[in-house]
């Protein structure tokens, strides 16, 4: 019993719980392979960062190639001035330029520093008084060199001494007598790019260091990044969405189909409702109709099956039950007149439930042949022909006589698709139908003939058996193809047939796409007329 205070499972729950372990998705579920199909295409797209990366270091490169131009440009100003005028121009170029110039002589002594002549024109920002949004940015920023597998950078720092030693690009622009540019962080994680250069000729000795913070790099590339990170979020969420949706409408389906198999397999639920979802077009719908039609199939052929069985064992027990009675009765019968009847009894049982059992067999195992039976086409009017010519060459029941009315020439010829031994079968049983009903001496006539397209119908090939008997009644139209339904003529035997001659012939029939009817003589005299109906399958001329 369910205690009050536990909640209901929820139906994803429910849906586990009904289907079994072994029929149960293993490794990733449909839904979760949707949405990384979704996820791997943003990944891709997040690989701009990439581009970022190759697009702040063109930016860098350009800076480089600036810092080099700026630094030999001032230098080339500096060179051959005196100190008075060195030191103007250190302050009006740092100014125009926002650059930090040094100026260093022969000893690598400080002679002159632009910030310390005139206010700075740029401070590096402290990071501990930002906003947190840019510690977030100086964090993405660590994050995505991390994963581009960027360099590492200096940081920036002043150094204690002011001399030129302190500085590597001032002692190997010394050395090289060349501009070397350097590039550093800012404690706010912005580029500090440094380039020195000789002032003059060697004998002058002095060397200039242009500084500069370029934070337009920095923000350039974080409001890229700041758009792109947008994007792929804006799309992310879409693609979520999308994908959810796509899994809802292509997931919940065939899970309804999965337990609605279940409820098939399991038997539990004998009326088991299908979905068929008739509002959807698509491959699913017409995947929920195909199981649906093969669940009705599958219900029918069980319940025929079933009913077949029961009509089996009802059939069966009759003569078993006349043959045990006459087999006892033996042991008590001293008549000797009595002991043949009864054994002619038996023997007559044994002949039935021998046909019975022969008929039953061929009756069971006829769909299964004919599933895997090759259709081909084949004239019906020779086959006819044939069975009719076997027919008359051997002794009739009451000496009916047998004919054959083969189509008119100049028609079409009645051309089908089916298997000649089971098409052979059917008119057997339709023979011998009209033969044991047939009065003594009378005439079956047989017809094949091609019936032209009609409107809202394609042509057939019609075969028609007709005797002379007493024909049958209405009512019993319908029931004369059920299996063991026989109306027999009052002189015959008990027994002598089994009923599965019509039902076997009317299967074979529904098997080749056609029908089996019973219709009133065209001539209107006493008997019964079968009408075999096939698709024609020639080609008809214009």
């Amino acid at each position: 019993m369910t205690p009050a205070n536990s909640a209901p499972p929820a139906p994803e729950r429910t849906a586990r719980m009904l289907v079994p372990r072994a029929l149960r998705p293993r490794g990733l579920s449909l839904t979760a392979r949707i949405l990384a199909v979704n996820v791997i295409a943003l990944a891709l797209l997040a690989g701009s960062f990439f581009y970022l990366d190759s697009y702040r270091s063109q930016l860098l490169g350009e800076r480089f190639k600036l810092a080099r131009a700026e630094a030999e440009i001032a230098a080339d100003a500096l060179d051959g001035a005196s100190l008075a005028q060195q030191k103007t121009l250190l302050v009006r170029i740092g100014q125009e330029q926002r650059l930090r110039l040094r100026l260093y002589d022969r000893e690598g002594r400080l002679v002159a520093d632009s910030f310390a002549l005139a206010p700075p024109s740029f401070a590096l920002v402290d990071p501990t008084g930002e906003p947190w949004y840019q510690h977030a940015a100086r964090l993405l920023d660590r994050g995505v060199d991390f994963i581009v597998g960027a360099p590492p950078v200096e940081r920036y720092a002043e150094p204690a001494d002011p001399g030129a030693g302190n500085w590597p690009e001032v002692v190997r622009a010394r050395a090289a007598h060349s501009t070397q540019v350097y590039l550093r962080y800012a404690p706010d994680r912005t580029p500090v790019l440094t380039a020195a250069t000789p002032v003059g000729s060697d004998s002058d000795g002095q060397m200039l260091l242009a500084m500069r913070n370029a934070v337009d790099i920095t923000q350039a590339v974080r409001d890229a990044r700041q758009t792109l990170v947008i994007i792929i979020g804006l799309a992310l969420m879409l693609s979520v969405q999308l994908s959810l949706f796509l899994a809802r409408t292509i997931v919940q389906p065939l899970r309804a189909l999965v337990r609605a198999a279940v409820r098939v397999r399991l038997g539990r639920d004998r009326e088991v409702v299908v979905p068929r979802l008739p509002d959807r077009g698509d491959e699913i719908g017409l995947l929920a109709r195909a199981f649906s039609d093969m669940t009705m199939a599958l219900r029918h052929r069980i319940d025929a099956v079933e009913s077949f069985a029961a009509d089996v064992a009802h059939e069966l027990k009759n003569p078993l039950a006349s043959l045990a009675s006459a087999i006892e009765s033996l042991d008590r019968v001293e008549d000797a007149t009595l002991r043949r009847q009864l054994t002619a009894i038996a023997t007559h049982d044994v002949q039935r439930i021998d046909r019975l059992i022969t008929e039953i067999a061929d009756a069971s195992r006829i769909d299964a042949e004919l599933s895997r039976a090759t259709f081909v086409r084949l004239d019906l009017g020779g086959l006819a022909a044939q069975v009719v010519g076997a027919r008359g060459a051997r002794e009739t029941r009451g000496g009916a006589v047998i004919r054959l009315r083969q189509p008119d020439p100049g028609t079409y010829a009645p051309l089908v698709l089916g298997d000649a031994m089971r098409l052979e079968r059917v008119l057997e049983n339709l023979l011998d139908n009209a033969v044991s009903f047939s009065p003594p001496g009378g005439a079956v006539d047989v017809a094949v003939w091609t019936q032209g397209p009609r409107e809202g119908e394609d042509a057939r090939v019609m075969l028609s058996v007709t005797d002379e008997g007493p024909g049958i009644p209405q009512a019993e139209r319908g029931k004369v193809f059920e299996r063991f339904h026989s109306v027999r003529p009052a002189e015959e035997a008990f027994g002598a047939h089994s009923g599965l001659g019509l039902a076997i012939a009317r299967t074979i029939a529904e098997a080749h796409d056609g029908r089996l009817t019973i219709i009133d003589r065209p001539d209107g005299a006493h008997g019964a007329c079968l009408v075999l109906t096939l698709p024609y399958a020639g080609e008809l001329r214009a």
